[in-house]
């Protein structure tokens, strides 16, 4: 019985050292501390202001400065030869075609025999005119004798003239055989067969003078009285290329049907422009003030735009803004925004109102 007691007490002694050792020294172990709270690391940047050009966005076709047609002068005359095709580039006065010129070069030899016989009755009356006044002298003649003479000189005068005329218009129809660039330029069409037979006033090429291409911009009334002649535009061409031109002219008249008005762009001879394109531009007015911040400054939420200003706590709140143009990296604030305060540059998407941040560096001005 005493032995069973003494082996009851050992254990229970045991039992105690153990939950000693156990309790005792999870006691004595520091409780756990919770993580200190981080912030985002953020980098401060000051609303700057700010000249910035001005734009115009417009879409409009492209055509040509000016057209000129070329057409056959005279008619009923078949063309002997083509010198000329789409595309070629071409001077004032090149020849682009020919027509047969047989038969009026035989009315040319005609009417240089009528000359030739118009001159020769000249001379015979006025030789007849001559030796009449002689002869009138002695009394000869009468009066109306001689008057008949000299009207027989004014006659063949007239005949002369009237056959030179006649020769210069056949020699003008002969020139006008040979068709000709009416002024520098690129042939932009062809109408001319070979061996066809034109009537006067038959187009045969078309050309686009001095290759001009030109961009006709479409606005509305609004748009229209911001613009100038003079001012720059940007556009591009299908395909990516980019191309600048001048505002050459303003339309003074709207489309009663459209209500859109055409501003006619100059591009520079040689570029890739082409006629019957169709692109879209901006057209830079003048500039105006712009207060400005990096565009990873303006978050969008809900579709709203905001940024987060620094407090002099270090905390951020975040606040609503109106976004106007974009130039490069930079955004334009048009409202919601002092010029004064200081926002959060970059990392503003990580950011909730309230938050605490740890501002690494800062800056005067948006760059």
């Amino acid at each position: 019985m005493k032995a069973t007691l003494g082996y009851g007490v050992l254990a229970a002694a045991a039992l105690i050292v153990s939950g000693w050792l156990i309790f005792g020294r999870a006691g004595l172990a520091p409780a756990a501390l919770p993580a200190p709270a981080t912030s985002l690391s953020v980098e401060a940047v000051q609303p700057h202001p700010e000249d910035w050009p001005q734009e115009l966005v417009a879409s409009g076709a492209l055509a040509p400065w000016q057209e000129a047609v070329i057409s056959a002068e005279t008619g009923s005359l078949r063309i002997a030869s083509l010198n000329a095709d789409i595309g070629d580039r071409v001077k004032k006065g090149q020849v682009l075609a020919t027509l047969a010129a047989d038969s009026v070069l035989a009315e040319e030899n005609k009417q240089q025999a009528a000359v030739a016989q118009a001159r020769a009755q000249l001379q015979e009356a006025r030789s007849n005119a001559r030796r009449a006044a002689l002869v009138g002298q002695s009394g000869a003649l009468s009066e109306q004798q001689l008057e008949e003479y000299r009207v027989k000189v004014q006659t063949a005068e007239a005949n002369l003239a009237s056959a030179n005329a006649d020769l210069r218009s056949t020699r003008i129809k002969l020139a006008q055989t040979r068709i000709v660039a009416v002024d520098d330029g690129v042939i932009s069409g062809r109408k001319a067969l070979l061996g066809d037979v034109v009537a006067a006033g038959a187009e045969l090429f078309r050309m686009i003078r001095d290759g001009r291409i030109e961009w006709q911009a479409e606005l509305d009334a609004r748009q229209l009285s911001r613009v100038r002649v003079g001012q720059t535009a940007r556009l591009q061409l299908p395909g990516g290329i980019a191309v600048e031109g001048r505002v050459r002219l303003v339309s003074p008249m709207l489309d009663s049907k459209t209500s859109r008005a055409l501003v006619y762009v100059s591009l520079p001879v040689g570029s890739m422009a082409r006629a019957g394109m169709y692109a879209s531009g901006r057209i830079e007015l003048a500039p105006s003030m712009a207060l400005s911040v990096p565009d990873t400054a303006v978050v969008l939420r809900d579709g709203r735009s905001y940024v987060f200003v620094l407090g002099p706590d270090l905390h951020v709140s975040q606040q609503g803004v109106e976004v106007g143009r974009r130039r490069g990296r930079a955004v334009e604030i048009v409202a919601g925004l002092a010029e004064q305060e200081q926002i959060v540059r970059s990392g503003a998407a990580f950011l909730s109102d309230g938050a605490s941040v740890t501002l690494v560096r800062a800056e005067a001005q948006a760059r």
